[in-house]
């Protein structure tokens, strides 16, 4: 049976972001997953989660300059000490909330700059933060994103994060394979999840092309949740989408799985 982490950063906006946890337990979440914490004080996240008994699936680390339009550091030249204190603050969060997960953002890469020194630098980063997370037990995670959610995001195709991952060669180092990313870039989800599941960390879902719930669109979930579960995988399932109108009113489609 798959188990599915609501996404506090987009689900229950209805509501101020600390009270979003309660609002995840009332409806049956068990977990909970969200961009960034560091707005808050870790303890008092902890404090949430416990008063819920929600566990704690992800969170990313800081992303250098989010409100300027920077969507990661890992890849960018230039940011390397940045980058490793981003991961020792993130590392510090995770020792208090729990999660065993972490993602990584790649950031942007212009045109005319090279990518092969962003992909140096890239894979010397995630060798780091793999190095620094695998004290802690923690999974460090790399994500393909597609370029029209976020022009220019350097990494957008899974075969081409699974060879990152390999070439870094670390063991906690992972694919998170985000279902609505996958779908616009690349297609044929099932024959990749086939493929590369040993190597995928952490899932997500989203309704295509919209990004509302996973039972609006052109993806088969139904379909998908059974392969993932006949595949073996036994990690949370991040619900990353954007409710069509009130968060708890289009659950419809999760009450056959609680």
């Amino acid at each position: 049976m798959p188990r599915f982490a609501s996404n506090l950063t987009m689900m229950y906006n209805e509501h101020a972001f600390l009270d979003r946890f309660a609002a995840a337990a009332a409806d049956g979440f068990k977990a909970v997953e969200y961009l960034f914490p560091y707005d808050f004080a870790a303890a008092e996240l902890k404090a949430r989660l416990d008063a819920h008994g929600l566990t704690q699936a992800l969170f990313n680390a800081p992303p250098g300059d989010w409100a300027a339009g920077e969507r990661g550091i890992a890849s960018l030249p230039g940011r390397e000490d940045e980058f490793r204190r981003s991961v020792d603050t993130a590392l510090e969060y995770a020792s208090v909330l729990g999660n065993d997960k972490l993602h990584v953002m790649a950031g942007l890469i212009r045109p005319e700059q090279s990518r092969e020194l962003h992909r140096d630098v890239y894979l010397r980063n995630l060798d780091h933060a793999a190095q620094a997370a695998r004290a802690q037990g923690v999974t460090v995670v790399i994500e393909p994103i597609n370029t029209r959610d976020i022009p220019g995001f350097f990494l957008n195709r899974q075969d081409d994060a699974q060879t990152i991952c390999q070439e870094v060669g670390a063991p906690n180092l992972k694919v998170q394979f985000d279902c609505y990313h996958c779908q616009i870039v690349e297609g044929d989800l099932a024959v990749k999840l086939k493929r590369d599941m040993a190597s995928i960390g952490h899932i997500q879902i989203a309704g295509v092309p919209e990004r509302h719930e996973p039972d609006i669109g052109e993806l088969n979930y139904p379909y998908l949740f059974e392969l993932i579960d006949a595949l073996g995988y036994d990690g949370w399932i991040g619900c990353e989408y954007r409710p069509r109108a009130g968060t708890s009113a289009g659950l419809g489609w999760l009450k056959p799985y609680l």
